[in-house]
Order: C-alpha cells, then sequence, then structure tokens
C-alpha cells in the first residue's frame, strides 16, 4: 500500500500503469520554497544549463555546469555560477543550500550581479526597506478594512450544490471544512481575509472556484490573480471546464493575449460582461477597471513583488480576499 506521483511501465510483462494524476492531468508536486525570490536547490539535478541563481552572499548569476576540483588534500563537486563582467564563482556540493532557483517576472531576464561589488548588497537593503514600508502600509490597510462593512453574499443557491455535487473526486475533511468557512467568511459583513495553504493537487483550486461561484451567484465579479501566463492559462482552462453548464463568463488577461483582445476584455470586463477575469501583473495595472468586484482570489501570492503587492492592496480595502 503506497501512494505514486506518476505512472510507469513493466514492457516484459505487457504493463502500463497511470494514476490519476496521468489520467486526469492533475498538477504534479513541487517543492516548498524557503523564502521570496527563489526556489531552493535540494540536488545538482535540480539545475538545468544557463538557469538563472541566487547566491545569498553574492546575487544573481547563471549555472553553467558541475566540475571537481581539489581542495585541502580532496576533491570536492561544485556548482560553477557566472557572474558579470566574467566572474566565476564555485559552490562546493555542502554549501548548496546558499543557491536557490531564480524565480522573478515571467519572460523577463534578471540583471546578473558582479562578484565584489555593492550592487547586491544594496538590493538587500532596498528589499529590507521595501518590506518594512509594506508592513506599515498592510497595519493601515487591515486597520481600514475592518472599519469598513464589506458585501454580505447570501446562503447557498439550487446551482452552488450542483456545481459541488459534480465534483468528480471525494472531497477531503480539509476541503470541505475550508469550503465551509470561506462561506461563513462571505455571508458575513465583514471583508474576508482566508488563507489557504496546502501541497500541490490537494484541491486549493477547486475551493476557489466554488468561492467563485458563490461570489458570481450573487452577482458580483471575481479577480483571480496568478504570477505566470501558463498558469493563468490552466486556471481559465480549469474554471471554464468546472463552470461549463453555467452562465458564468470566464476570461483571462496576460501576454498570450494580443493587444488588441486585451483592450476588448478590459472593455468587457468594465462593462460587467465578464463574471470572473483571471490574469497575471496585467491584470493590477491601472486601466484594469471593474464594474462590480466582490472577491480577489491571489494564487501563490509569495510570488508577487512588492510594487504589485501595493496594487493589489488598493482591491482589497472593501472585498473578500482568499489567498
Amino acid at each position: 500500500v503506497g501512494s505514486l506521483e506518476k505512472g510507469f511501465a513493466l514492457p516484459a510483462a505487457g504493463l502500463v500503469v497511470y494514476t490519476d494524476h496521468d489520467i486526469f492531468d492533475r498538477y504534479r508536486r513541487r517543492r516548498r520554497r524557503k523564502f521570496r525570490g527563489g526556489a531552493p536547490i535540494s540536488s545538482f539535478e535540480a539545475l538545468s544549463q544557463d538557469d538563472y541563481v541566487v547566491h545569498v552572499n553574492h546575487g544573481i548569476g547563471k549555472y553553467v555546469g558541475m566540475t571537481r576540483v581539489e581542495a585541502d588534500g580532496r576533491l570536492v563537486d561544485c556548482v560553477v555560477v557566472d557572474y558579470a563582467e566574467g566572474g566565476k564563482l564555485y559552490v562546493p556540493s555542502d554549501e548548496i543550500d546558499r543557491l536557490q532557483k531564480y524565480v522573478g517576472r515571467d519572460g523577463v531576464k534578471p540583471r546578473m550581479n558582479r562578484l565584489g561589488g555593492v550592487a547586491w548588497t544594496k538590493t538587500k537593503a532596498k528589499a529590507s526597506e521595501a518590506v518594512a514600508k509594506l508592513a506599515r502600509e498592510l497595519l493601515d490597510l487591515y486597520a481600514a478594512r475592518k472599519a469598513r462593512p464589506g458585501h454580505a453574499f447570501g446562503e447557498d443557491v439550487v446551482w452552488q450544490q450542483e456545481l459541488e455535487a459534480s465534483f468528480i473526486y471525494e472531497e477531503t475533511e480539509d476541503q470541505l471544512r475550508a469550503t465551509d468557512e470561506i462561506k461563513r467568511d462571505m455571508e458575513s459583513s465583514r471583508p474576508m481575509d482566508r488563507l489557504i495553504c496546502g501541497d500541490v493537487g490537494f484541491g486549493k483550486t477547486e475551493v476557489a472556484i466554488r468561492a467563485a461561484f458563490k461570489a458570481v451567484m450573487g452577482g458580483k465579479q471575481v479577480a483571480v490573480l496568478v504570477p505566470t501566463t501558463i498558469l493563468a492559462q490552466q486556471h481559465h482552462t480549469t474554471f471554464g471546464d468546472r463552470l461549463a453548464d453555467y452562465p458564468v463568463e470566464v476570461d483571462s488577461l496576460s501576454r498570450f493575449r494580443t493587444p488588441k483582445e486585451q483592450k476588448r476584455i478590459l472593455e468587457r470586463v468594465a462593462d460587467g460582461k465578464v463574471d470572473i477575469i483571471i490574469g497575471t501583473h496585467r491584470l493590477v495595472q491601472k486601466d484594469v477597471k471593474f464594474d462590480n468586484l466582490g472577491l480577489l482570489v491571489i494564487d501563490d501570492e509569495q510570488q508577487f513583488g512588492v510594487m504589485h503587492n501595493e496594487t493589489i492592496q488598493k482591491m482589497w480595502k472593501t472585498v473578500d480576499v482568499l489567498t
């Protein structure tokens, strides 16, 4: 008795085994991130040629391969990282935890640092200042949200029950409890601030879909904010499939859309003709206007920068928020 993350084949026995992940194209598990801006590296296999990496002391460089060097009379496997102006850093295998895979804005290449330069130190100092500034703004924001009444949604309609009953998997106890708690928050006149935590594949998206559907049934629009264009496309497909039997208009906004398409989508959002809009950072730009926003869903909040979070906060003041 056990569990599999993916299927396998035994050609000699004529046997192929598929998991539900393979059949239903569920998300695969991924390693947890230790802090914003990077993904931890647990082994050399986690890196590919020319991946951007971040060293805690030296900043952003590019992974170029592995080598073996002699140090203190012994051979040591090292990760080789190129830096600006020809700099090269050798990171021993026992110090690989000092490296993280660079995670930045989708499709944007970072500027590499120079070994021995002061730019990385200044970057870290600016980040500390930005965090302190953001903390002060968050205090003001939540004080304002607590003082202002929000929208109280009504009880579940029949379609809500039908949608939830059509889920092809058996819900976990945590999923059901989280869904019930979110509904209670949404039915309260106090703006919701709820965080859903769980590993990939444990059903967070289904919980968000149910909350979004409840908001739409209550006459409100929903914004789903995601960090990458790929995730925006995945969510657009998932939300669209789940809500296909209901009069709910789902659309997406990302760099996959042409400028002409983006303009048309924004006009429809402003006119209230789009019920659920799923988008990347493009969704928090100044030209995005809503007719009647009632719920903001933020997926992988830690991947958004401070400036984006400041813009997102302006949307938070009266709407329910599910992260």
